[in-house]
Order: structure tokens, then C-alpha cells, then sequence
């Protein structure tokens, strides 16, 4: 008889009371895997607490609570806490998830099996977004990855993820010393990917949707869909704000010396004109490919200067 997969599901919330419930549901209700949920709250002025505490006493074995009473003031920053304070070494892979998301009941059992299959150290996958107007939409993350996405997005969003040990273990170290040093990143989700591809590590992105992510007034990134988000998602490139998040996680990271990195760093025009001719190595989508091409241009038109980083 197959043993299931030891797997920590890593729960970071606040102010969830409204659909934590519904998630913790689909979470539980996960098949042919041995499950944890570790929960950290942020100091929270609703429910979330007490609902939590009443699903670990309803299932002692599965469900803990970190201490409660700090306010960590992000999910990012709460996801951090998870990432270095829980003990990993009872557990084959790691998972995240958001509060307020519904997951098919197989969702870790796949990504398990296509982790395998693909012989990968990391998993995500495409996810349908969901509106309370019963909109529905399939967000496309599994696009081909190419050699320098990873320092310019994330392979989906985190509550997809799967780690195996080994790499999670890397990254809490990382964390920690980073942490001691008063450094500082921007999310979660997209570090893990950026450290786990920087550092040779396979990473398989699933085309199948295998949860339902709730969009709603709350959501800190979400599915950014249609031209709001299109142009959301440029004037971040074109005020700066794009690249310099880019800069501050490579240095977080150690990637300074990567070929993008380098020459967004010179703050020249020529720099910019080599990023162009290099960019459609930067993003999957190709819709996205295209907007960095043309950001490229422009600031190799008007020059480019970036914010200093730490």
C-alpha cells in the first residue's frame, strides 16, 4: 500500500472571516494526500481568529495555529513569517494558500503526480478566477518559461504552489540570514520562483486550472484582467516602478550579474536598446513580451534611472 504525500499547507490571513471558512473546507477536503494546515493570522479586527481556532479544535491533528498578536502588515510579510518559523522536516512538499480561494478536491494529488512526471522541484498551475457576478475566467500562467522570466514574474499565483522540501529548506535559510540583515522583498510567490530558477531547479507550470480564485475589492494582486489591468500593468513599467521592483528582488536574491539585471542597472539608453533586443526572453505571454519591447524603447528614447537599491 502507497503511502500518501506528507505535505504542509502554509495559510496566511487576515481579516478572512467573510470566506475562510470555505476555503479551509476545500482544503481539507483534499484526496490521497497527508495533510497539515499551518495558519499564521495577522492581527486582525474581525473573526478570522476565532473561526480558525474552532477548525484546530474540531481537527487537532491537522490544523495549527502560529502564536497570534503581531501585526505583519502583508500577506507577503506573512507568508515570510510561515516560510521561516514552521519546521519543514516532517513533510515531503509545501504548499500556500490564500483564505478566501476554493480548491478542486485533487488539486494536490496532481501537482504531486505532475511534479514527479516532470521530475520537477516546484509546481504551479493555471487557475480560473471567479467574480460574485459568476464571471469566470481561465488565467494562463503555463506559457513556455524561457531563460529570464523568473526575474520579471512569477509562474502563477502562490496558493498554486508546490515545493518540494529540499528547495523550501534553501529558501527558509535564505530568508533567515536576509531577514537577520534587515533586507527586504516584495512577494512571496514570485521570490520562490526567481530562487528556485537562479539556482538551477525545475519548475513545471500545469495548463490544467485546478482552483477557483476569488476575485474581489480585497485581492493584492489578482487576475488584472482586461484593458484595466493592461494599463495598470504599463504605467508601472513606464513610471519606473516595474523595474525597480525587478532590481530589488535580484539583489535580495544575489542575481546582479544576470545578463537583464545588468544592463537595466547601467541606467543607459544603450542598456535599454540591449534589454529590447534580449526581452522576448524575459516574459512568457507574448502579449507581455510585447509590452516590455515597447517599454524598452521608450526608455532607450527618453533614458531610464533607476531608484538607488539597497
Amino acid at each position: 500500500m502507497n503511502t500518501p504525500p506528507s505535505i504542509a499547507v502554509l495559510l496566511a490571513a487576515y481579516n478572512g472571516e467573510k470566506y475562510i471558512r470555505e476555503q479551509l473546507d476545500s482544503i481539507l477536503n483534499q484526496r490521497g494526500v497527508d495533510l497539515s494546515i499551518i495558519i499564521s493570522v495577522d492581527k486582525c479586527n474581525d473573526s478570522t481568529l476565532s473561526i480558525v481556532n474552532g477548525y484546530a479544535s474540531k481537527y487537532p491533528s491537522i490544523i495549527f495555529i502560529l502564536p497570534y498578536g503581531k501585526k505583519y502588515g502583508s500577506a507577503g510579510n506573512n507568508f515570510t513569517r510561515l516560510l521561516c518559523e514552521v519546521n519543514l522536516k516532517p513533510y515531503q512538499y509545501i504548499s500556500f494558500a490564500d483564505q478566501d480561494d476554493i480548491w478542486l478536491p485533487n488539486k494536490l494529488s496532481r501537482a504531486v503526480s505532475e511534479m514527479k512526471r516532470n521530475s520537477a522541484d516546484a509546481y504551479s498551475s493555471n487557475v480560473t478566477a471567479f467574480w460574485v457576478t459568476g464571471k469566470k475566467k481561465l488565467l494562463k500562467k503555463s506559457y513556455a518559461q524561457v531563460d529570464f522570466d523568473y526575474l520579471f514574474e512569477s509562474p502563477g499565483p502562490g496558493c498554486t504552489f508546490l515545493i518540494s522540501r529540499t528547495l523550501t529548506e534553501l529558501v527558509q535559510s535564505h530568508l533567515r540570514v536576509k531577514l537577520e540583515k534587515g533586507k527586504t522583498f516584495w512577494m512571496h510567490d514570485w521570490y520562490c520562483y526567481s530562487f528556485a530558477r537562479y539556482n538551477g531547479f525545475s519548475w513545471y507550470i500545469d495548463p490544467e486550472p485546478m482552483m477557483m480564485y476569488r476575485q474581489h475589492e480585497l485581492n493584492v494582486i489578482g487576475a488584472n484582467s482586461g484593458w484595466q489591468g493592461f494599463i495598470q500593468r504599463f504605467k508601472t513599467i513606464m513610471n519606473g516602478g516595474g523595474f525597480d521592483k525587478v532590481l530589488k528582488q535580484a539583489c535580495f536574491i544575489g542575481q546582479e550579474q544576470s545578463l537583464p539585471i545588468r544592463l537595466i542597472s547601467t541606467n543607459k539608453r544603450l542598456g535599454m536598446l540591449q534589454l529590447f533586443f534580449i526581452s522576448w526572453e524575459c516574459r512568457r505571454q507574448p502579449f507581455h513580451k510585447i509590452m516590455l519591447s515597447i517599454a524598452c524603447l521608450i526608455f532607450f528614447i527618453k533614458g531610464y534611472d533607476s531608484n538607488e537599491i539597497d
